[in-house]
């Protein structure tokens, strides 16, 4: 049990917190009757889904992609080769010692979407709240029930 433990849980701490964020914003949407509630169950499952991912792009020893001028020495640059004509010749790019924006670019879209959708979601449920006088998930679908019955 021990070296289970060891073997898998230590070396990979962040993903198995991600997981259990996950899981109570999932409980959170699938256990509780309160629309705000289960809004902020999705928020919180959205934002483990983004550490996530985030944590996946995470390159060791890696820089960020800026290519300065000078040729520095123990970087990610080597020294050019040659050129034909005496002409100098760009640095060789390493692409291991860079971190990839993408993913992170991706998640910030992600951030502003999910915002933006949390901000509709909002605004439905208080549209829910003056239709209907309460948030309760099983009030709500008994009055439209009933008033389905009356028609």
């Amino acid at each position: 049990m021990l070296s289970f433990f060891q073997e898998t849980i230590v070396p990979h701490f962040n993903f198995w917190i991600y997981v259990v964020i996950m899981m109570i914003g999932l409980w959170s949407v699938i256990a509780k009757n309160n629309l705000v509630k289960k809004l902020i169950g999705l928020s919180i499952f959205q934002t483990a889904i983004l550490l996530l991912y985030v944590s996946l792009a995470v390159k060791e020893g890696a820089t960020i992609p800026v290519i300065e001028s000078q040729v520095l020495a123990g970087s990610a640059h080597t020294e050019p080769p040659a050129a034909e004509g005496g002409k100098k010749a760009l640095p060789v790019i390493n692409p291991d010692g860079y971190a990839n924006p993408l993913p992170h670019v991706l998640m910030l879209t992600a951030i502003v979407v999910g915002v933006a959708t949390l901000g509709v979601a909002l605004a439905l449920t208080q549209m829910i709240y003056k239709d209907f006088g309460t948030l309760e998930e099983d009030e709500v679908l008994r009055k439209i029930k009933a008033l389905h019955d009356d028609v």
